[in-house]
């Protein structure tokens, strides 16, 4: 599945929560999938820019990336995770291409902080960041 069809499927399986304080909670659900592990959470890995500390780590199997990710903030963890969710398992090259629509057309952008926002473009700066070594 391309990175594009990957996140409309994302963003209709999200939209089917009709309240979006609800599907912003459901994130949560994203972060068992991505988890970073303690002993990899190193000072090299976390993103500046995040009012949180977040960490993220990505490697390329077989051609394709895989990302993994960690917050201080539970909210933040569920933000991030969906994030690399989304770009794993994809081409280096789709994920330098193919930016985030997710927020805006599940209405995230409505419900969080222009600090959160920042952040969250911040840790999309990081994986652009990862995947151009790969290119």
């Amino acid at each position: 599945m391309s990175l594009s069809a990957k996140q409309t499927e994302l963003i209709n399986d999200l939209n089917l929560i009709e309240d979006a304080h609800e599907r912003l909670s459901a994130l949560t659900s994203y972060v068992a999938r991505t988890r970073l592990p303690d002993e990899l959470k190193t000072d090299d890995l976390i993103v500046p820019g995040c009012i949180s500390r977040v960490w993220v780590h990505g490697e390329l199997r077989d051609g394709l990336t895989h990302f993994r990710c960690a917050a201080d903030s539970p909210m933040v963890a569920g933000l991030i995770a969906l994030l690399c969710d989304l770009y794993s398992v994809a081409t280096p090259a789709e994920v330098d291409e193919i930016e985030p629509e997710i927020w805006a057309r599940c209405g995230f952008v409505k419900l969080l902080s222009p600090t959160r926002l920042n952040g969250l473009a911040a840790v999309r700066a990081r994986l652009k960041e990862l995947v151009q070594g790969w290119l």
